[in-house]
């Protein structure tokens, strides 16, 4: 084979769909991966047209020598003429370095990624096999199983992996016949790292008895990832019924209707709930989806929570309700409102306004500790709990919810019909909870 003409010819069917993009962004560690992509881009642009091409480099400061990258990579990229991003992240500390690192890596990203722009990565078909190899010794299901997409969502862009079908062995022969030069990360020879045991000692053992174990493997995270789409559709069928309109969409938070999900089979459930959490939090394990029959299985009275990675899942009023961010701290007040007829921000808590006549103050925003009164035309006092009954209003929306008094009188009750406006109707209290962190992308 031929490798210097085969690589560029099979790169530019990978990327042909995507040449309509801003710009292409090579995630630049400065590797082999890397290092290959980048030069097979820069020759592709010679003599196709192309979005243009700029590099990014994320300096995570894990090792010592790791300092000297940055300036290689700057090196490269200015003797290709491809411009580069050095991007310098703090690693949080962890039980898994590679994890903690990931993470970093990609949130460096998706600040970076713009809309219509698309991040390329290097990762190839030994690199798939080591992931699926990675997941199925961890228990992973269908969706663990299916490895590394070819492509996915990043931020306000686009993450493609177009080497996936391309061995080590090609990457390392066209960078030899290139004359290219390209960093030996010195922690990729520590086995105490899982992925470099199975690549350095597990992988050689199986390609000696299995020569195309590599490629049999990845063409099974292929299968996979077919299984999961197939999964995917199911639960969006799934999901329809269950994602109606509810009496506080205005609260802005992601909820399903209870009903719909119980009517499923528990597997279906799982699958279901799988991919609407996928893009909220991080998964939970097998073990830990007895949160979720607590809370489906729990009295309608109840206050169940499931506590997950990125949030919470809270059951109220027949419904679950996603949870997160600014949700999730504690609100601070009260807050003195001098200028009443401006928006006033609450903090940890979105802001309140004021539409029509101003009340007489002077005025602040309170909220619920217990024990308040509130007077309506007609029906004389009423303790705000019932109140807050009647409207069927959330448990974890009751300690949120601004309250306008003037002194030591509730005035009124933020957004709730009837007891959001002055006894004339002549003002009303608005409330904008904000909007949380809509969790991972």
């Amino acid at each position: 084979m031929n490798t210097s003409i085969d690589l560029p010819t099979r790169l530019l069917t990978q990327l042909s769909p995507w040449r309509n993009a801003a710009t292409w962004r090579i995630a630049f560690s400065g590797g082999l991966d890397s290092t290959v992509l980048l030069h097979l881009l820069v020759s592709l642009a010679k003599t196709q047209t192309l979005p243009p091409l700029s590099a990014i480099h994320v300096h995570h400061g894990l090792q010592a020598v790791a300092d000297a990258w940055p300036d290689h990579c700057r090196s490269v990229c200015k003797a290709l003429g491809v411009p580069l991003e050095v991007v310098s992240v703090q690693v949080q500390p962890g039980a898994s370095v590679e994890r903690a690192a990931r993470e970093a890596r990609y949130g460096a990203f998706v600040a970076v990624l713009q809309s219509n722009e698309v991040l390329l990565t290097g990762q190839h078909r030994d690199d798939q096999a080591e992931t699926l190899l990675f997941r199925l010794l961890r228990g992973a299901g269908v969706r663990g199983l299916s490895a590394m997409p070819r492509q996915r969502p990043l931020g306000a862009g686009y993450l493609l992996r177009p080497l996936l079908d391309v061995s080590r062995v090609e990457l390392e022969a066209y960078a030899r016949q290139q004359g290219l030069s390209w960093i030996e990360d010195p922690s990729n020879d520590d086995h105490r790292y899982a992925r470099n045991f199975l690549r350095q000692r597990a992988f050689p053992v199986l390609t000696e008895q299995w020569p195309q174990a590599a490629q049999a493997l990845a063409r099974s995270a292929a299968h996979m990832g077919e299984a999961q789409g197939l999964l995917d559709d199911l639960a969006r069928i799934d999901l329809a019924g269950a994602t109606t309109p509810g009496a506080f969409d205005w609260l802005g938070l992601p909820s399903l209707e209870l009903a719909p999900l119980q009517a499923l089979a528990p597997a279906r459930q799982r699958n279901a709930l799988s991919h609407w959490l996928s893009s909220l939090t991080t998964l939970p394990d097998s073990d830990h989806w007895c949160g979720w029959d607590s809370l489906r299985e729990a009295r309608d009275d109840a206050r169940p929570i499931w506590r997950l990675a990125g949030g919470e899942l809270h059951r109220a009023g027949g419904r679950i309700w996603w949870l997160s961010d600014h949700w999730l701290r504690p609100v601070a007040g009260p807050v003195e409102w001098p200028l009443a007829d401006e928006p006033l921000s609450l903090p940890d808590n979105g802001r309140v306004m004021l539409g029509g006549r101003i009340p007489a103050g002077p005025l602040c925003v309170r909220y619920r500790q217990g024990g308040e009164v509130m007077e309506l035309p007609g029906r004389g006092h009423r303790d705000l709990k019932r109140l807050l009954n009647e409207n069927a209003v959330p448990a974890f929306v009751r300690g949120r919810l601004p309250l306008l008094y003037r002194g030591e009188q509730l005035l009124a009750v933020a957004n709730l019909a009837g007891l959001d406006a002055g006894v004339d109707g002549s003002w009303q209290l608005n409330w904008q909870p904000g909007s949380q962190d809509r969790g991972l992308s």
